[in-house]
């Protein structure tokens, strides 16, 4: 007897249907036909079963912002100045209920991890901590929340920020995160970065920086990926390095991104990119053949960095769009980064799923396979190739072993013959 059994689900394009088991949170078997039943059964009708979704990269602090202010001008520094301001009258209700919003969209679109970076500097102090150390209590049972204590006004331009980032990681934030381009000057970004390896290895906790978050690298303060990857390396941090945006790197000459990544690779450091904030920030002054303004990913593939993609924001000044819906990030990503494909729609899919497990360092208990905590979603295609085009409901998100979330739909599609298809099965009936 198991706790739950999810029965004829399709976890593969080229197997059979299986059953999966699952038992004091984890599963315990996978296989065609168990002979096992359950306390509660899910009949999938072969229906695609993934893993959890896992948000690697996301500001629920700052969410939904722009019902109170827009970016004027659509840059990176009219968002930072905008933020900056409405930052101001932030208080613990307000943040916590935008937060919630949020974090319940994520969870009813499949998503069971989210690594969150709330700002933490002299006009909003901790209060975005503070919240989230809160919340991160209050969805254990729905959802896991890894806090970053993220530095978004720069440590040496915003006095005192380095105490905050001390107290943020005493309290209990899990990732020191690091905003390095938002520095006066080149050496200010240096010392920027020496700061968080610093407090890294101060608190014994990985890094998440926030670099090179331009068209190109003719500022050299977005061009600090080669010096990221040598620090980590010399201090061995291999593997506890992630950065996002890195957009810059798609306006650097082919040889030189490419050597650029093989460091990259070879240091141990993560790409994340945030396709829905580079895009919309990119390429402002462009008057002609705007740049895409996103990390080349199938490059990022082919050197061998790892990689997942995330929504970033949602609904601000930085990110004026979104649902927190990690499928359709995933296929903008596909859609602006020339990605297509069975095994291009895999590499995406693997950059919500397996990609940013392994990054947030919980990929030796996750996954589709005995062992592995029973974080799941059923969606509604039936091919795992699929799973991004077809825009799937979530007929069913399970948080170890528990069904938190779940979306009932029906859709007909009505003929003049009064005959009707189930676009969901694609079975014909007579009315």
């Amino acid at each position: 007897m198991a706790d739950l059994v999810l029965r004829t689900a399709r976890i593969a394009d080229d197997t059979g249907p299986v059953d999966i088991a699952v038992d004091d949170g984890h599963i315990t078997e996978i296989g065609p036909a168990l002979a096992i039943s359950g306390d509660a059964e899910i009949p999938c009708d072969g229906r695609v079963v993934i893993p959890g979704l896992v948000e690697a990269h996301l500001h629920v602090d700052k969410a939904l912002l722009d019902r109170e202010r827009a970016d004027p001008d659509g840059t990176l520094a009219g968002a930072i100045a905008v933020t900056g301001e409405l930052k101001r009258g932030f208080t613990p209700e307000s943040v916590c209920a935008r937060a919630r919003q949020v974090l319940d969209l994520a969870i009813s679109h499949g998503t069971t991890v989210i690594r969150a970076h709330p700002d933490v500097d002299p006009i909003v102090g901790l209060l975005g901590v503070h919240v989230l150390l809160e919340l991160r209590e209050e969805y254990r049972d729905r959802l896991d929340l890894q806090i970053v204590a993220f530095p978004q006004e720069g440590i040496l331009q915003a006095p005192g920020t380095l105490e905050l980032l001390r107290e943020a990681l005493r309290l209990g934030a899990d990732v020191v995160g690091g905003c390095c381009y938002n520095e006066a000057d080149l050496a200010g970004c240096h010392r920027h970065i020496d700061i968080v390896f610093e407090l890294a290895a101060e608190f014994g906790v990985p890094i998440d920086m926030h670099a090179d978050l331009a068209d190109d690298d003719a500022d050299p303060r977005f061009a600090l990926a080669d010096r990221i990857a040598e620090i980590t390396a010399r201090t061995g941090m291999s593997g506890r390095v992630a950065l996002g945006h890195m957009t810059s790197l798609a306006g650097r000459p082919a040889a030189e991104r490419r050597a650029t990544m093989l460091r990259l690779s070879e240091a141990g450091v993560a790409v994340v990119p945030l396709p829905a904030t580079d895009m919309h920030l990119g390429g402002r002054r462009d008057t002609v053949a705007v740049r895409r303004g996103v990390a080349p990913v199938r490059e990022l593939w082919e050197a061998g960095v790892r990689t997942a993609v995330s929504s970033n924001n949602v609904r601000n000044a930085f990110t004026p769009f979104g649902n927190a819906d990690l499928l359709d990030i995933g296929l903008f990503l596909a859609q602006t980064g020339h990605l297509s494909g069975e095994r291009d729609m895999a590499g995406v899919l693997a950059m919500v799923t397996e990609g940013p497990a392994r990054i947030l360092g919980i990929g030796d208990r996750y996954g589709l396979r005995p062992g592995a905590v029973a974080d799941l979603v059923v969606l509604s295609t039936r091919r795992v190739s699929d799973a991004l085009l077809d825009r799937p409901d979530r007929c069913y998100v399970i948080k170890r072993g528990r069904v938190v979330a779940r979306t009932t739909v029906t859709r007909e599609l009505l003929r003049p013959s009064s005959v009707t298809t189930d676009l969901d099965s694609g079975v014909l009936s007579h009315a």
